[in-house]
């Protein structure tokens, strides 16, 4: 095995296809429902709020799709990122496991978000449209998409969950800077966020009233789009340029992965990171893809499979996932981008056919997992990404424990400089554990639509 730490691709071997996991799932995915006929939706149903080149993109069966030169142009700022093994944190650990991470934290917002926010405003930007609008956790999904709007001359509206708004100031400051205009969600522009103030005044707001925001302002204007930086499977094919450049130095780096670790929220991340690799968990059962979620945010360990609302008014069409109900609101914690009451459809159909595995973890651990690394790889982590080095960690230590050299690869999907607050949190002692009652997760289901 090599000895090098850091394995990097050239410009040249970024790579030129996105990968579509679809025609892999062996029962594949089933489609998304209009919500008044419950018939699958077509084309002319997506069309006042996405353009047509990624409605395609939504639909299509193909194992790939091109990626445009201009778009591979604009990747060159900060792809291909890194591949680091993280020697410190095994030395700590004292494991015989290989850890390997994938660092997205290179990109000019510090996160994978802008693998996704540069293709769909370019899509945009190509059908004419003027303005795009978007909901945010932790606000890297928004900042990704400012960045995309300005490079390509697009206004840009974002809805931030309340909390977050208030837990990031640096992120709300990083998307204006861009020129975006940032609101804190729920709010008193929308008919969405008015009817949630009515009921609930102190609402810290949550991913699905902040989608319901957007997606009103966007279908009143139609000039404007909305877009989305996880769940829809545009969103996912867009990422999959993480996975497959793992793949790349992987082969580099004389390895083959036998546990792949990313966080999961809405499913962007992992899905990007680990269905690439589907296939080869099709032919090796052997290799574990492990999705690790809050568990604040249980959607794949605690959810149902079943059509759901994508927000929590009711706008989006019905889309087959792992839910927690709609009507969920997370408590308050600090892994922002993770709170979302569903998983990707496409996630959710791996995991129902037994392609992923799913593990959740609660907030203080990850923070110590997050200190850990940063103390022994010298990055301070998101608190998203932190998630997944600790279920790493938890790994390392059955190897350990096993006396098994296990190749375990985690993606860190972005850096936390922005996230101090968090980490003060949880350096001061203040930093609550989370977990959902099940009597409240069972309220929030009572909602589901009936199919």
């Amino acid at each position: 095995m090599s000895e090098q730490r850091r394995f990097l691709l050239s410009d040249n071997q970024i790579p030129t296809t996105w990968f579509n996991v679809k025609p892999h799932l062996p029962n594949g995915c089933p489609p998304p429902l209009h919500p008044g006929t419950k018939q699958p939706v077509g084309p002319e149903d997506l069309a006042a709020l996405f353009p047509a080149g990624l409605i395609e993109q939504e639909t299509t069966l193909a194992p790939e799709v091109d990626i445009p030169g201009e778009i591979i142009d604009k990747y060159r700022l900060w792809r291909p990122t890194p591949l680091v093994r993280a020697v410190g944190l095994e030395r700590a650990l004292d494991t015989p496991a290989r850890i390997y991470y994938k660092y997205e934290g290179v990109s000019p917002v510090g996160s994978h978000k802008t693998n996704s926010s540069i293709p769909q405003v370019y899509y945009n930007m190509l059908e004419g449209r003027r303005r795009v609008t978007t909901e945010t956790g932790a606000g890297q999904w928004g900042a990704a998409l400012a960045l995309a709007a300005e490079q390509y001359g697009l206004a840009c509206d974002i809805w931030m969950v309340k909390v977050s708004y208030h837990q990031k100031p640096g992120r709300r400051t990083l998307m204006r800077a861009f020129g975006a205009t940032v609101r804190p969600s729920p709010s008193p522009e929308t008919e969405a966020g008015r009817r949630i103030l009515a009921e609930h005044p102190d609402s810290p707001g949550s991913l699905g009233i902040a989608i319901s925001e957007a997606v009103e302002v966007a279908a009143q204007d139609p000039t404007a789009s909305y877009a989305l930086g996880s769940v829809l499977d545009h969103v996912i094919l867009h990422q999959t340029i993480v996975g497959q450049e793992v793949r790349l130095q992987l082969e580099m780096a004389g390895e083959e992965p036998d546990v792949m670790l990313a966080c999961a929220g809405g499913g962007s991340n992992f899905g990007g990171f680990a269905l690439p690799f589907v296939p080869d968990r099709v032919k090796r059962p052997g290799l574990r893809l492990v999705a690790v979620e809050p568990a604040a945010c249980p959607s794949l360990t605690r959810g149902v499979y079943a059509y759901d609302f994508g927000d929590m008014i009711g706008l989006t069409p019905l889309l087959k996932m792992h839910t927690l109900g709609s009507q969920f609101v997370p408590p308050p914690v600090h892994a922002g981008g993770l709170r979302f009451h569903a998983m990707s459809p496409l996630v959710s159909a791996a995991y129902d056919q037994g392609l992923i595995e799913a593990t959740s973890v609660k907030q203080r651990e990850v923070f110590e997992a997050a200190l850990a690394f940063t103390r022994t790889e010298g990055i301070l982590p998101a608190p998203e990404s932190s998630h997944a080095i600790c279920a790493a960690m938890k790994e390392a230590v059955r190897c350990r424990e096993e006396g098994k050299s296990e190749c375990i690869v985690v993606n860190v999907s972005g850096h936390g400089f922005l996230d101090t607050s968090s980490y003060d949190s949880y350096l001061d002692g203040t930093l609550e554990d989370y977990e959902y009652p099940a009597e409240e997760i069972a309220a929030a289901m009572a909602s589901l639509p009936q199919v």
